[in-house]
Formats: C-alpha cells, structure tokens, sequence
C-alpha cells in the first residue's frame, strides 16, 4: 500500500493507492477539476503506464510553472539608463530564511538589474548549522545572477547600536576584515576597500521607538570623514521624511532597499502587482561599474508602493517620458467640453492636483492616470474665448512624486483647445 503525496488543505489528501492503480490528480497542470476527480475516482493503469504519466505530469507541471521575468516599466532618462536595484538584503548566511541563490532568482524574475547581498556581520544566528562566512553568501550569488544577467554586488551590514545605527557597505572586496570589535575600525575596513557606505532603516522602531529618524555626533563624524554616503529613505515599506531631507541638505545619495529576509512573496504580493522598494539608478552603463560610479555621483531616485522621491533632475525627466497628453479632437462652444486623453507609459501612477488657474478654460482639480493606463482628461469653456484655437499650460503637482518632504513636482501640462462662436 502507498500513499498519494497530494495531502495539503483543499486537496486530494493522503488516500490509499492500491499497486496498479493511480490517483487521476497526479496529472498536475491537466485540465481537470476536482468535481471530474471526484466523479472518476480511480483510474485502472498498468505500471510502465503509470511511471510514464508521472514523468509526463512533471513536464505538464514545469511548463505550467515557467520562470519568467516582469520588467519594470521606468523609462530611461537623457544620457543614463534607469536601473533597478536592491542592495539590502539577507540570506541564511545571517539572519535570513533562503539560500543565496534564490536572491539572483527573485531578482531577475521582478525585473531587478544589480543586488547587493548584505548579510549581517556581527548577527549570526544560524551559526550553528552554517560556518560564519562573511563571503560566501555573494560566492553563491554571483554565479545565480551571472547566468540570469543580474548584477550582484558583495556586501555587509555593520550591526551596531544607535548611534550610529546599522550601516550597509557594498562594492566590497573582502567582507570577513569588518569583523571587529569597534565600529570605526569596520567602517574604515570598509572604507579602506573603497566600499559605498550607507545608513540603514534611520527611523526603525528598533532603535528609534517612536519611528522618527534622528541625526547624531557620530554620523556628523562618518559625514566629515567622507565613508557615510547615503541613507535608506525608504525601508521596507518605510519612509523617512527626515532621512529624505537630510540627503538633499548633506548631498547624499538616496535609496530606497527591501531589507528582505523571508521568501521575497511571502512579505510582497508580487503576482498582484505589489513590488519591493527599489533604488533607482540612473548609470551610464549596466555593470557593476555604472552602478557604482553612478551611486558615488548620487544619481538615484527612490521607488517605492506608488511613490517616486528624487531629486527634480532626475524626477522630471522621467515624468516627460511617462505622461503623453493627446490633445481633443472637438471644439468648445460656450461652456460646454471637450476631452483630451492623458496616458501613462511608466507603472508609476501619477497623481495631479491642480496647481492654479487659467482663464478661458477649467480641468479636472485632482485626477489619477494608473501606470500603463490612458485616462479621460475633461476641459470645459467659461464662455469668455472667442473664436480660434489656443494652447493652454495647465499648472499641476504630482503629489505623490516627492522632490521634497511634503512636496510634489510642478508640472505643466500644454494643451491646445480649438473654439467655436457660441
């Protein structure tokens, strides 16, 4: 007597299988429900039939489960191509619950460029099972992403107390020489190896209970010697407010990083299009030498849910090769309306807010255009244009598109309308 290895909630169970006979459910990936398995029950097949419909189950199985990539629709910007990255995150080589490999995998499957393994060096949880080895979960890696043509990157997490926190260094050549008892002496390891060095998580209710990010003596010092970088605006599914204008005030390189450590869909559902935090990097080429001259050149923008936060240099570009406006085929008669389309070529929704008025015409005051959705754009007269045609600047802000803390980009959207004598 064997058992069919179909048990689980909502399944077949663990049924009896008399030899000679199998269960129809083991043709995974065949199109029949469970009212058909019900009704047939047992099917009689000699055994060379059953072993065949096993293998044939597998490959039904593997097709119907491919590996696929789903890329992230961000345009590039004039001069630089805009690559997604993700340089925090862990393995089981510290405190995380996946192999190393399955970190190029994830990767490349939600439309990642470059990754950066940081596993923590002073948190070793699983030490007694795998041998503490500040390398080798990047030795893994980078062979993973090597064949998939994702960018991995060596790195660490240096896990301290605050201040000054737990800080990132990636662009390493050998992890294990941060293993020391000061902090300083593994940022200037760190340092010494040319890393780019970052502040992690500044508001983390680990260190901060009450989740408000604060900026000490001791990253002034790290600012000063030239190692601090950039800081984490966006952890997890946290933002920074303060970590965010501290960047534009010190000159410091934003990023936006998952700091994953479960099975990446476990905490993002990505087949409902929920996405990681992602680091945009705007490099002059994709290797791991554009990334990094272009992360010491502080030339990213942070992606994160349905927001964007950047600089307005690199946020305004990418607004221009996302927003295309289709102008209205009608004419307006009085006060009565025409519609222009407004669709969207990124996956980044873009939310307006008017800004202002202009006089001739009114428009929509707030109005959302969906990533990769076209939306109706509605204007209508005042009754105080004559006849002709006139191009209108519409004054709006995106407000979910931070250049600032609180503060959307401006934007102006020109629109040509064509009047008729009422």
């Amino acid at each position: 007597m064997i058992r069919a290895g179909l048990s689980g909630r909502g399944g077949v169970g663990s049924r009896a299988i008399r030899p000679g006979h199998l269960p129809l459910a083991v043709f995974r990936g065949a199109a029949v429900d469970a009212n058909q398995i019900k009704r047939i029950g047992l099917m009689r097949i000699d055994r060379p039939t059953a072993v065949l419909a096993i293998l044939l189950a597998g490959v039904v199985s593997l097709h119907a489960h491919g590996r696929y990539r789903t890329p992230v629709r961000i345009p590039d910007i004039p001069g630089y191509l805009t690559l997604k990255c993700d340089f925090h995150m862990h393995t089981v080589f510290s405190d995380g619950k996946v192999w190393p490999d399955v970190r190029a995998e994830e990767a490349w499957r939600e439309g990642l460029d470059a990754i950066a393994i940081t596993d923590h060096i002073e948190y070793q949880p699983h030490k007694a099972d795998l041998p503490t080895n500040h390398n080798r979960s990047y030795e893994i890696a980078k062979p993973a992403g090597d064949t998939l043509q994702v960018i991995v990157i060596r790195g660490s997490e240096i896990t301290r107390s605050m201040p000054p926190g737990h800080l990132n260094a990636i662009f390493l050549k050998d992890a294990s020489k941060l293993e020391t008892k000061n902090w300083r002496d593994a940022v200037k390891a760190a340092q010494d190896q040319g890393a780019f060095i970052f502040w992690n998580h500044p508001g983390w209710t680990g260190q901060q209970p009450d989740g408000v990010a604060r900026w000490y003596d001791e990253h002034t010092e790290l600012l000063q010697q030239g190692a601090l970088k950039g800081i984490e605006v966006v952890n997890t599914r946290s933002y920074y407010p303060e970590a965010h204008r501290w960047c534009l005030e010190k000159k410091l390189t934003m990023l936006s990083n998952s700091d994953i450590h479960a099975p990446l869909n476990l905490d993002f559902d990505v087949h409902e299009g929920d996405h990681r935090p992602i680091t945009l990097v705007f490099a002059r080429e994709r290797t791991a030498e554009g990334v990094r001259e272009a992360l010491f050149n502080r030339r990213t923008a942070v992606y994160s849910g349905e927001m964007l936060v950047g600089e307005e240099r690199f946020l305004r570009p990418i607004f221009e090769r996302s927003l295309v406006l289709i102008p209205p085929t009608g004419r307006i008669k009085g006060k009565g309306r025409v519609y222009a389309q407004l669709r969207n070529e990124s996956e980044v929704p873009i939310t307006l807010k008017a800004a202002g008025k202009v006089n001739g015409v009114t428009f929509p005051g707030e109005l959302t255009v969906p990533g990769l959705k076209t939306v109706l754009f509605e204007i209508r007269g005042t009754g105080t244009m004559r006849e002709g045609e006139r191009t209108f600047r519409l004054p709006y802000e995106v407000t979910n598109w931070l250049v600032e803390p609180e503060k959307g980009l401006r934007v102006e959207l020109p629109v040509a309308v064509r009047f008729a004598n009422p």
